[in-house]
């Protein structure tokens, strides 16, 4: 796995982490739309749809279905599942 990616993927670990909530589960989850909508995720990712794929592929964060897009997937929950990249 490229460092690039893994950089990619703690970055968006710890944006989770500051714009999310703990579930019941004591799970990290956002909703699509409030990561793609942040001005500050939209200063460090190039492509957030292609670091949560990548995450995804990895089982760091979980989310329904395979591409997300803004506004048709806003409601989607990102769950965080690992704290770090392997």
């Amino acid at each position: 796995m490229s460092h690039t990616v893994v950089a990619e993927i703690q970055k968006l670990i710890e944006e989770i982490q500051r714009l999310g909530t703990k579930n019941a589960d004591g799970l990290w989850v956002v909703k699509f739309g409030v990561i793609v909508r942040d001005d500050r995720c939209a200063d460090i990712f190039e492509g957030l749809v292609g670091t949560l794929r990548a995450a995804k592929k990895r089982g760091v964060v979980e989310y329904a279905g395979e591409m997300l897009l803004q506004g048709m997937s806003d409601q989607v929950d990102i769950v965080l599942k690992k704290l770090t990249v392997e």
